[in-house]
């Protein structure tokens, strides 16, 4: 059972959706000893910066930093390469961005690693459509015709073809994802509510539950957790959420 807690926890990535540190910090204080993986997106890392991912490597936390990188190739080569450096365990690109682009992510992944023999190698993902994308949206606001399925599994081919390791999808489209590209293709799929949970801004959700049943390797939650007056329970009980799966 322990195993099973361990290899669950080690699948769910708590979003540290927060505009400072120190509120970070009493999060991960009230989540102590659940073995998670850490994302640190937009908000928090544009203010805490790169100290503050070597703070969570420091207290053993997989980190996956969420800056979903989308310039020219070179830009993004450089971007992939400094975080390479940093230590983190994943990180993503904007699939968007094309072919060239995530290829140069790629290479700035494995530039850094031939400069420095010490660094891992980090999970390197695109992002597909976002969880808040809708068939409107897509079509009318973006520009792109089809369907969102169609859509994400378009963008999870190219980022495949692009040698990638997997995309950032909503657990809706993993099936086809895995499908397609195969069940080795990483799936990270944020749009997570537990049973009886606001969605707020998202489009695309499933239960920890049925996430994990489509095959996913890794789910996101966020406000779920960080909003919730017992963080603590309200990720454990995601946890066994998985384990059911």
């Amino acid at each position: 059972m322990a195993f099973l807690y361990e290899q669950a926890a080690g699948r769910l990535m708590v979003a540290l959706d927060y505009p400072s540190a120190e509120q970070a910090r009493n999060l991960i204080q009230d989540l102590e000893g659940i073995p998670c993986y850490m994302k640190v997106g937009m908000q928090l890392y544009y203010t805490a910066g790169p100290d503050f991912v070597k703070e969570l490597k420091a207290k053993g936390y997989s980190v996956f930093l969420d800056l979903k990188l989308h310039d020219i190739p070179n830009t993004v080569k450089g971007g992939a390469d400094s975080l390479t450096r940093l230590g983190v365990d994943m990180f993503n690109v904007h699939a968007s961005g094309g072919l060239k682009m995530m290829a140069a992510a790629k290479e700035g992944v494995l530039s850094a690693l031939d400069s420095e023999s010490s660094l891992r190698k980090p999970i390197l993902i695109g992002v597909t459509q976002l969880t808040s994308t809708n068939q409107e949206m897509l079509n009318r606001e973006i520009g792109i015709p089809g369907n969102v399925e169609q859509s994400v599994l378009s963008y999870a081919a190219l980022t495949q073809e692009a040698g990638l390791d997997g995309v950032v999808a909503s657990p809706l489209e993993v099936q086809a994802i895995k499908g397609r590209c195969g069940t080795s293709f990483i799936t990270v799929t944020p749009g997570i509510r537990p049973e009886g949970s606001s969605a707020g801004d998202q489009s695309r959700t499933l239960t920890p539950e049925e996430a994990m049943r489509q095959g996913t390797d890794y789910i996101v939650v966020g406000r779920p957790i960080t909003t919730s007056p017992q963080p603590r329970k309200a990720a454990e009980l995601i946890i066994e959420e998985m384990m059911k799966a």
